[in-house]
């Protein structure tokens, strides 16, 4: 019998007492036993959101000190590379670094706008979201939709496809031709996804009104008003400083930082032990805090990427403005340790790429070799 014939996994799962069929269970043995059924992860995050409920709601004073905590290195570093960029565009290169992780700060923070959690006031949200729009060169309104379509059905197998990496189960894979097989396991590969596909993505996708999925006249006034508000900002600094050094310093950041912003949205959702789920079955709560991983950073790289990687608080509870995930987490145990995932341990997660319905985790191509091997 073929290991991944629907009809047994579907055997499978039922043989299991009632309110023991769905569940997310680390494997990792240096991560506590998470709860095993869908009513305890159910009573679990209903839990966890009570305790993120108290740290709802924006700070002003925090939110103009993170603007000016990134805007004014920002403002230096890019005044040093466009002064070096003709002395010694190698010392260019290097500070492009620095530079697109402030730019990704800068994301965060129009992320955050997005959410409608960073100020208190949404009109100063969308202002704000709008203005930096221009450096990220997403468009707010855009990616705004998208991103709250991402958060609505994040984890669920029937709404997949908006706002989050493609995925396909195993069964899906192999009712695949081996053309189609091809090209998926081209996207899935991650020099394909990280190195073209994310800044063809910002720097070519996001300028066009078409290749998103909605229709042309629902997207065409976000995009058009970031592309005129990106034609009057760089068309500026390319009178003062010219086209030349315009594109040596601002193409290398927005490239780093677009490769980096997607290898940290690959792993807050594309790891081992995530959570995916029939819509019969599928719960927002759940789905929140056990389909995001907790990315621990390195403090200065936790900074930088503006506490994103507390990803399961983020997706639990998303008006929890960034400058106060860490309080959240800091005053629950629990928490730190639901999907801990490292910097180490996350470059393993290159090779997942199919969710398997039945061991309910993410295997890579040459796990399901071997297991079809096996059964053969």
């Amino acid at each position: 019998m073929n290991y991944y014939d629907r009809e047994a996994a579907a055997a499978a799962i039922a043989k299991q007492p009632a309110n023991e069929q769905p569940a997310t269970v680390s494997r990792r043995a240096d991560q506590p036993q998470q709860p095993r059924s869908l009513v305890e992860l159910k009573q679990a995050a209903r839990r966890f959101a009570a305790h993120c409920a108290a740290y709802k709601g924006a700070d002003t004073g925090k939110a103009v000190l993170q603007i000016i905590s990134t805007a004014i290195p920002f403002i230096a570093t890019l005044s040093v590379m466009f002064y070096m960029v003709e002395r010694s565009y190698a010392l260019t290169l290097l500070l492009s670094l620095p530079a697109a992780g402030l730019l990704i700060r800068f994301f965060i923070i129009q992320h955050d706008c997005g959410h409608g959690s960073f100020f208190p006031s949404r009109l100063a949200n969308d202002t704000l979201g709008r203005t930096l729009s221009i450096l990220t060169v997403a468009p707010y309104g855009l990616w705004r939709r998208s991103h709250a379509q991402h958060h609505a059905s994040s984890g669920n197998l029937e709404r997949r496809g908006i706002g989050d990496i493609d995925t396909l189960t195993v069964n899906e894979y192999l009712s695949l031709n081996h053309m189609q097989r091809l090209k998926y396991r081209l996207y899935r590969n991650p020099a394909f996804l990280l190195l073209f596909g994310v800044p063809f993505y910002f720097l070519v996708l996001h300028r066009l009104p078409w290749g998103h999925p909605y229709r042309p006249r629902e997207t065409w006034r976000s995009v058009t008003g970031t592309n005129l508000g990106m034609l009057g900002f760089y068309g500026l600094l390319t009178l003062l400083l010219g086209w030349k050094s315009m594109l040596l310093v601002a193409l290398p950041i927005v490239i780093i930082a677009s490769i980096i912003g997607g290898w940290l949205f690959f792993v807050q959702h594309q790891f081992e032990d995530t959570f995916w789920e029939e819509s019969k079955d599928w719960n927002f709560q759940v789905a929140a805090i056990y389909g995001s991983s907790y990315y621990v950073l390195p403090k200065i790289l936790q900074w930088f990427t503006g506490n994103i990687g507390l990803h399961h608080i983020h997706h639990l509870c998303s008006m929890i403005p960034n400058y106060r995930l860490q309080d959240c987490i800091d005053a629950n145990p629990e928490l730190q340790n639901i999907n801990r995932l490292t910097l180490w341990q996350s470059f393993k997660c290159v090779h997942l790429k199919l969710w398997d319905e039945k061991n309910r985790r993410l295997i890579g191509f040459a796990e399901l070799g071997r297991i079809r091997r096996a059964v053969a």
